[in-house]
């Protein structure tokens, strides 16, 4: 891209500004980026909803975990659209697991206290674990309606049933 900048700044002397060195940078590989994103995201979920014995990696397959020690500016080879029906499965049960530690955490807080979601997490305002959740299923090519099925069965499990019927 081209860099337009003022007569007045040209006879400027100092460092560089920092929209010529952002420039100069190489382009990211976006696939890469959102790889890592969906990495990130699983981690916050585990930590968040403190889920036990869910192992991050087991949901990416080796090209998948080769991809995240790669410089973000590198083409990678990401995992293509075959997948294996074992590594769906463990991505559909942790997906589901997200769900279920959602609702129950929201379920519980509210019977509880009467607290809202929002006052629950409140660094997390207008985050909905199981929206989430059913976006993160298209990134790990998992059914988003098994998840969002699962989140209405869970919400009338839980007494919640004027949420389920929306």
């Amino acid at each position: 891209p081209v860099l337009d900048t003022e007569d007045a700044w040209l006879s400027v002397e100092g460092p560089v500004s920092i929209v010529e060195l952002a420039l100069e940078q190489k382009r990211i590989h976006y696939p890469l980026v959102e790889h890592q994103f969906v990495l990130c995201t699983v981690l916050y979920a585990i930590m968040r909803l403190s889920l036990k014995a869910v192992k991050p990696l087991s949901l990416f397959d080796s090209k998948g975990k080769n991809a995240f020690f790669k410089d973000l500016t590198s083409i990678q080879l990401l995992p293509s659209g075959d997948i294996d029906p074992n590594m769906l499965s463990i991505r559909q049960q942790f997906l589901l697991k997200v769900v279920s530690a959602a609702v129950q955490t929201l379920c519980s807080s509210q019977k509880d206290r009467e607290v809202s979601e929002e006052e629950y997490f409140p660094f997390e305002k207008g985050k909905n674990w199981p929206t989430l959740a059913a976006d993160l299923a298209q990134y790990l090519q998992v059914s988003e309606d098994l998840v969002r099925r699962h989140y209405v069965c869970e919400l009338y499990s839980y007494g919640m049933d004027h949420l389920g019927e929306e």
